[in-house]
């Protein structure tokens, strides 16, 4: 007898690689799934520098100084004047309605005041409510218009007196990622993510196929009764599988898009195969406990998905409320992207990453155990003995007409435990467990280095007023920078400044002395923070030294900075102006979130819905009326009662967010419906539509700006009516736009929803004629 035919590990090996690959849906989901997010992502971040971010113009100076200083600003690589508008009240209209991300308004008398050097004020307005392209806006506005005022300042100028005091200024340097490359940053982030949806997913799905059309007990009989071996040899091709797959993500990441990796590859190969055997642990763990193919599924979705936000990267843990940093440090991830971006971004040593890398090590023996514990609990209990494939229940048939839909699906939906979780449960969970991790919305007191080589006066009062700052705290003193690098590296501040020799001497000297921040860019928004921070506090201490004790709004104090720089730049953000994560992250998330749950709930219900009676026009119809009711509540939750507690900006009229709102649901409803005629089993919605939710929120041109998405990538996020909703209720709730603000929105998902109503009437009509001729 060989060894696939005798019970054991091969022959259970062998039973699963034969089901694998004879399921359309587990191939699709384990292989065209990470194949789709893998082109959609690239092809989002085939731009990694983003330009042209839309500017519009009020010029109420209409002067040649005016005039230079546009046309300076239309020079400016991430800058497009898209409107030279004639008021401040327009331009406000262009940044709600997302033609511009910013506006400048240019006084009047502006070149008269730049002649007589009494400093004339610039304000650039920025959104910032779209924080990653309110970034780049504000950098851009800042280095354009404080080069366009210098360059518009009469030539004549007398040139200034020596000054009594010099000044400092804060130089920022990349220790890595120093392009700040967004797609190095987040690309090596997302496409692991994604990897362990699938194979949380795929476990799941294994498992849990047990229980629905296979049969449990004939899988513990090919491991000989061995409760362990049954787990191992049916979790075993899964994970060989995606062994290869996380071993193609970052040759093809260094090979196709030059995004280099400078760390062991030997480590790296072992945190993430301890991935794998994790999340596959846990998708097989929950359908051990569940007993439920749909349930585990739902299960399984519900941890891996928002997953992302508790890893620490886009926002980081140590800014996190308790519940997320306790919540974060159990789920593998979050130690697998700590071990990724130290290695292979960063090139740290070894050591430095042992710390990740033994809990990730712990998390996935402790899953591992705790499923070979169920499995063998389940077996103990005799279970497996009594276990037979789930057969599906008859379904009364439906009465005729809209109405008679409408009450049939509510029917549905309160009837079966999956789709009363998918629409009911979860948009409630996820509405309390998403925004978690940013709640605390804004960076306080992050760690940092300094270097102090100056040991005077002056470097003390630098120490202090940086100690001082509510965004930064000096948790290292370094003797040297090699020193204060080396705190970074192991997390122990995220930036360090130097205070070079002689900066007092310098500073009394009436020299510009420089003081060099060097942070790390691999994560961004960190940087970001730490740079602006730094900033800040050096810029106030530098106010206070050029006063001199004097007032700061002085004859002599306005005399010596308009020498130093002839206009006063005011970048003022608006909308979301303290810049809070949550605030930004969060409402175009909840979208999301409802168009998921809608899709999978909806095609979930499709097919039992189609083996009733009733006409495909009318039942389409009466289903969609009755999704819209079922997900109202929801609606009310997320758009008025979430951001109200959360303290979001609330700023829309209620009938015209109800307007957009109402016409995204039916659309969804219908997307749903039309997709999901043509799934076999129910599961696949939940299988497939989740899997896929991530790639569609950077299509949307949120979380990465429209102006740098390619034209292939807008137009597939454009099939999905969460691109338009997000869109359109973001601007509407949050900037307080007015519908006819996002008339394009508006269009786009009426457009979608009788789409999508014509695709769902003709599927239904297809498969009904299709199980008639059956019959």
């Amino acid at each position: 007898m060989s060894l696939g035919t005798r019970p054991g590990f091969f022959l259970v090996a062998l039973r699963e690689c034969r089901w694998l690959f004879r399921d359309r849906v587990a191939l699709l989901l384990i292989f065209g799934v990470p194949l789709f997010a893998f082109a959609v992502l690239t092809t989002v971040f085939s731009h990694p520098v983003i330009r042209g971010l839309g500017v519009t113009v009020v010029d109420e100076d209409k002067s040649d100084a005016s005039r230079a200083v546009t046309e300076y600003v239309a020079a400016s690589p991430s800058l497009r004047i898209v409107d030279r508008s004639g008021n401040l009240s327009s331009a406000v209209q262009d940044i709600r309605s997302g033609k511009a991300i910013s506006a400048i308004y240019i006084p009047p008398d502006f070149e008269r005041d730049l002649k007589a050097q009494r400093r004339p004020q610039i304000v650039g307005f920025y959104n910032q409510q779209f924080l990653t392209a309110a970034g780049i806006a504000s950098s851009g506005l800042n280095d354009a218009l404080s080069a366009a005022a210098n360059v518009a300042a009469p030539a004549t100028r007398a040139a200034p007196a020596p000054a009594s005091t010099g000044t400092l200024t804060a130089e920022t340097i990349a220790l890595v990622n120093p392009q700040k490359n967004y797609a190095q940053f987040l690309l090596r982030a997302l496409l692991p993510t994604i990897i362990h949806v699938v194979i949380t997913l795929a476990a799941s799905y294994s498992v849990g196929s047990e229980f629905r059309r296979r049969d449990a007990r004939a899988w513990l009989e090919s491991a000989g009764g061995d409760p362990l071996v049954a787990l191992v040899g049916k979790l075993a091709p899964l994970f060989c599988i995606f062994v290869v797959i996380m071993l193609a993500e970052p040759l093809v990441l260094e090979g196709v898009l030059e995004i280099p990796f400078k760390g062991d590859l030997p480590l790296i190969i072992a945190a993430g195969s301890l991935l794998i055997i994790a999340y596959l642990s846990l998708g097989a763990l929950l359908q051990l406990l569940t007993r439920d193919l749909a349930s585990g599924l739902g299960l399984a979705g519900l941890i891996a998905s928002p997953a992302f936000g508790y890893a620490g990267v886009g926002f980081p843990i140590i800014a996190m409320n308790t519940f997320a940093q306790v919540w974060s440090a159990i789920l593998p991830l979050r130690w697998y992207m700590a071990v990724l971006l130290g290695q292979a971004a960063r090139g740290l040593p070894v050591s430095a990453s042992a710390i990740p890398f033994a809990a990730l090590g712990c998390l996935a023996i402790l899953f591992a155990g705790l499923a070979w514990w169920r499995m063998a609990s389940l077996n103990r209990s005799g279970w497996f003995a009594a276990a037979q494939p789930a057969e599906p229940g008859e379904t009364a048939p439906s009465p005729r007409g809209i109405g008679g839909a409408f009450t049939a699906e509510w029917r549905r939906v309160l009837g079966m435990k999956s789709a009363f979780s998918v629409l009911f449960l979860a948009p409630l969970v996820y509405g309390i467990y998403y925004p978690q991790p940013y709640l605390n919305q804004i960076l306080r007191k992050l760690p940092i280095a300094v270097v102090d080589n100056d040991l005077s006066e002056l470097s003390r009062r630098i120490v202090e007023t940086l100690d001082a700052s509510g965004a930064l705290s000096v948790v290292v003193r370094a003797h040297t920078v090699a020193e204060a690098h080396a705190a970074i590296n192991q997390g122990k501040a995220f930036a360090a400044v130097e205070i070079p020799a002689d900066t007092e001497r310098d500073v009394l000297k009436g020299l510009n002395a420089h003081l060099p921040i060097y942070a790390d860019a691999t994560y961004l928004f960190m940087f970001r923070s730490t740079a602006s921070g730094v900033a800040t506090a050096i810029g106030a201490l530098t106010s206070e030294l050029v006063s001199r004790g004097g007032r700061s709004d002085g004859s002599l104090v306005k005399a010596r900075l308009a020498s130093a720089s002839p206009a006063n730049v005011l970048l003022q953000p608006i909308f979301n102006p303290v810049g809070g994560y949550a605030s930004y992250i969060v409402p175009a998330a909840f979208m999301l979130i409802l168009q998921q749950t809608l899709l999978i709930g909806a095609a979930m219900l499709t097919g039992t819905a189609l083996a009733t009676s009733g006409g495909a026009l009318t039942s389409v119809l009466g289903r969609g009326v009755a999704h819209l009711t079922i997900y109202l509540p929801v609606l009310a939750l997320y758009l008025i009662v979430l951001p109200r507690i959360y303290g979001f900006s609330t700023l829309g009229h209620l009938p015209q967010v109800c307007a957009l709102a109402t016409i995204f649901l039916l659309a969804t409803s219908f997307m749903g419906q039309a997709v999901g005629a043509w799934f076999t089993r129910p599961e696949n919605a939940t299988l497939l539509l989740l899997a896929t939710s991530l790639p569609q929120f950077f299509t949307a041109g949120f979380a990465w700006p429209r102006e740098a998405i390619p034209e292939a990538a807008r137009a597939l996020g454009q099939i999905f009516p969460a691109d338009h909703a997000i869109d359109g209720l973001v601007r509407i709730n949050q900037l307080g736009a007015g519908i006819w603000e996002v008339a394009h929105d508006w269009l786009g998902l009426w457009c979608l929803a009788l789409a999508y109503f014509a695709l769902a009437v003709i599927s239904a009509f297809a498969i009904k004629r299709k199980q008639r001729h059956a019959g």
